[in-house]
This record gives structure tokens, sequence and C-alpha cells, in this order.
């Protein structure tokens, strides 16, 4: 029987992206003080649409943005609504930080990088 797994994505910088391929993209690195979610979203558009507008523009995010997609079982994320926050493809996930390492331990396979982007 195939497991049921939900596919999601998060834009991110080059310093949470080092840390990632730390872990042999394996793992979410710990949110930083002031960070109390990880905030996957539901679709590559609306990740691209992060890592080009927020992350290439930002300094703290080394000016480049990665696109990752990655895999969880479903039976862990069913314990999470996702959130629209704009338009029909602005949804994510509000996973609180202190559920971070479960959901790593959740993941099935390894996290891809998808999409680069440097600054414009």
């Amino acid at each position: 029987m195939t497991e049921d797994i939900r596919t999601l994505y998060r834009p991110t910088g080059q310093a949470e992206l080092d840390l990632v391929r730390a872990s042999g993209y394996r793992r979410w690195p710990p949110r930083l003080p002031g960070q109390p979610f990880f905030y996957p979203v539901t679709s590559e558009q609306y990740a691209l649409e992060i890592a080009r507008t927020w992350n290439t523009r930002d300094a703290a995010s080394g000016h480049a943005g990665y696109v990752t997609r990655f895999r969880v079982r479903k039976s862990f994320m069913d314990r999470y609504e996702p959130h629209r926050v704009g338009a029909a493809q602005h949804t994510e996930y509000w996973i609180p930080a202190d559920d971070l390492d479960e959901l790593n331990d959740n993941i099935v396979g390894t996290i891809e990088v998808i999409h680069r982007l440097t600054a414009p």
C-alpha cells in the first residue's frame, strides 16, 4: 500500500539553504528567535513569487532565492489547516516552531531545490 503524502514548497534564502544542505537535504533548521512558525506553502507558483519578490531583494537571504519541494506524510499534515493569505494560490501552513522536529521526522525522501533565483 502506498503511503499518502503531501507535496509542499518553501521559498528560502542562502543561509537557510546552507543549513538544509548540511542536513543532507533531510531537515529544516530550527526557527530563529522571533520566528514562532515554519511556513511551507502549497504551490510552486506562490513559492516562486515569494523567492523572487522577497529573498532576491533581502540582504539576509544573500540576495538569492531558492524554491524547494518536499514531501510530508499526510497523517502529520492533517493536524494543520492551510491558510489562504491572498489570492487563491496563496495558501500556506503555519507549523509551530515546537513541531518542526516532528515535521522533519515526517519528511518522505529529501528536500529538493527546484528553482534558483538571483537579484534582478
